[in-house]
Order: structure tokens, then sequence, then C-alpha cells
């Protein structure tokens, strides 16, 4: 009777799947040395950085984290809550209403790819799981990002005795959940004559031309097609072309564009702060700013946006300039996830709506 009991409670277990959203982390708190830690762990990573390893190290070592870590370091407290990293409670409260959703078979972790909590403490939840589902909280595909963390959590699950059954999804700027949640945060700030302007996270141009695609377009990317599927770049424009229609804008009334490059190295064009000048030269003065790379407030979207950009687009000459929320914990984009993990069924999807 007992070993019957305990085969049940084992075949249970084995029967629940598991959902494993990863996004890319944050410093323990705001000191020089907790982002000095996480820089680190961040930089010194070969997709992140994808120079030979001797000279990655040492352009992280003698020339970033010097200079960087106090820099970012002020940065962060300028964000930072009493309830710590926005990334981090945005996530972690992600998570926790996800869960409640849900069905009891389905267990959701979170996993972030540099700090914690780290993925292989997210995995270690998941481990009993019949099937687990690798979902990135990146919308496009980059080495950098969606690569990386697909690598890590498959390096640490191959280390397994049983490996259950997996999915990964790699991208998902054009599942229509997605796009219909993330147009519904923009709706809101939409008004007459302003310009919208989506801002994506930049990736060095050499990580472009390793991709698929290997001629770095100079305007607007061409529609995506299965040769060039893979390019970053025209994944952002083929997810700002479907934003734009989902909601209703004209093509002169948005543009594309990148921030949060790094170094001396050519990185993805347009540059978000460089195109500011020349939107005011067109006389846009109302400004709306939608950052579709990033699904929970952080550091790019509070500070490089909300902060010195609009700063920057006061000095020169802007009017307003409206910085969109990221979805977070959006009920539209809860349901987006459970749309795109099938972790739940059609009746239960109308209840969240």
């Amino acid at each position: 009777m007992y070993d019957d009991l305990i085969l049940f409670k084992v075949r249970n277990l084995l029967m629940k799947h598991g959902l494993l959203l990863i996004n890319l982390g944050t410093p323990k708190n705001a000191d020089t040395s907790s982002v000095r830690n996480y820089l680190r762990e961040f930089l010194t990573d070969k997709r992140v950085i994808d120079l030979p390893a001797l000279l990655r190290y040492a352009l992280v070592y003698t020339f970033i984290l010097p200079f960087r870590s106090r820099r970012s370091a002020h940065a962060y407290q300028s964000i930072w809550t009493e309830q710590g990293s926005p990334l981090l409670f945005h996530s972690q409260n992600l998570v926790n209403q996800l869960q409640k959703e849900v069905g009891s078979e389905h267990i959701i972790a979170l996993g972030m790819r540099y700090g914690e909590p780290s993925i292989a403490t997210a995995l270690n939840q998941l481990k009993h799981c019949e099937s687990i589902t690798i979902l990135p909280l990146y919308p496009q595909y980059s080495s950098a990002a969606s690569g990386s963390s697909i690598a890590e959590a498959m390096r640490i699950i191959n280390s397994w005795d049983l490996i259950p059954s997996i999915k990964i999804i790699s991208n998902f700027f054009q599942h229509p959940a997605y796009l219909k949640a993330q147009a519904q945060t923009i709706k809101a700030s939409l008004e007459e004559h302003s310009h919208v302007l989506f801002s994506y996270h930049g990736i060095p141009e050499r990580q472009i031309t390793k991709s698929s695609c290997k001629t770095i377009c100079t305007g607007s990317c061409p529609k995506l097609t299965d040769d060039i599927h893979g390019c970053y770049r025209a994944q952002c424009y083929e997810n700002s072309r479907l934003l734009a229609l989902e909601l209703g804008l004209s093509p002169n009334s948005y543009s594309t564009a990148f921030q949060s490059r790094l170094g001396k190295t050519p990185w993805v064009k347009p540059y978000t702060d460089q195109i500011l000048a020349e939107l005011i030269t067109r006389g846009i003065t109302k400004l709306i700013i939608v950052c579709p790379s990033f699904v929970a407030d952080c550091l790019e979207t509070l500070e490089e946006i909300g902060i010195r950009l609009k700063e920057q687009w006061i000095t020169l000459g802007g009017k307003e300039l409206i910085n969109v929320p990221s979805m977070n914990t959006d009920p539209l984009w809860r349901k987006a996830i459970i749309t795109m993990a099938h972790v739940q069924s059609d009746s239960q999807l109308r209840s969240i709506s």
C-alpha cells in the first residue's frame, strides 16, 4: 500500500507540465559592487560580446568594468524601489499571477540568465515535469539574449538523467496574442498628431551578418522572408510594421530605432538618441516611445528612455515625450503567454480577459 502511494505521487509529479520563463537579469542591489558582479557575468558571456575569449576578457576587465560599474550603479539607483529591481518584481508578480490562473497540472518558474533567481534554480522546480516549455521573454530572437538563454537552459537539462519533452519558443514578435497585448498598452497614449517611435534594444552589426542576413540595410528592412528570418533587425522592423497595422498607424506616423549600444563598434542603426533631432526637423513635438524588446520595465525603459532620452527630447525643443510602460503583468499579456505556451484551455482563457 505504501509503495503504491509513493508510485502514485511520483506519477502525479511526472504528469505536470512546466513553463520556464526567462528574462535577462538584474543586479542584486543598486550599489557599485553588486552592479559590477552582474556586469561581469553578463558581459563575459561569449554570445553577448562575441569576440575571442582573451580579447573579450581583456575588454571587460580592463575597459568596461572599471569605468561602467559606477556609472551603471548610479543609473540603477535612479529607478530602484522599495521592492528592489523593477525588472525582478514585475517578473515575479507575472509568474505569481500566471500560476494562480493556470491549472494545478502546470508549474511556472522564473529564471534570470544573469543573477538570481538563476535558470538552474528555476529548472530545479521543473525537474520532475513530464514536459517543459522554454519561453525566453524576448519577442525578437537574437543570439545574445534568446540564444544565450536557451543554450544555458539546455546545458542544464542535458545534465539530467531523465530528460522530459522540451518545447522552445525562440521568438514571438509575430504572434497575434503578443501583438494584441502590446498594442493595447500603446492605445491609451495615442493622441492626434503624435508620432510613435518603436525603440528596440540594439546589437552589434557583426551579429547581424553572422545570422542569415549577410548585409546591413541602411533604411527600412524588407518584409521578412525565409532567407532573412533570422535577422534581428528585420524582425524588429517587421514587429513595428505589425504593431502599426494593429494600431492603424500610417507609415509616416511611426519610426523604428535601436537603443542601448555599448562601445565604439558599429551597432544596428538608426540609433534612438540620434533620431530625435531628425524628428524635431520634421516638426514633431509630441513623441510616444514604445520599447517592444522589453516586456517588463527595467533600466533600459525607465532610466535610459524615461529619464535621459526624455531630457534630451525637451532640450532639442520637443514639447512632450510619453514613455509607454512595458506590459509587465497586464491581463492581455498574461493571456498571450498562456496562449503561446498552450498551458490552459479556451474556457480558462476567457476567464482572464
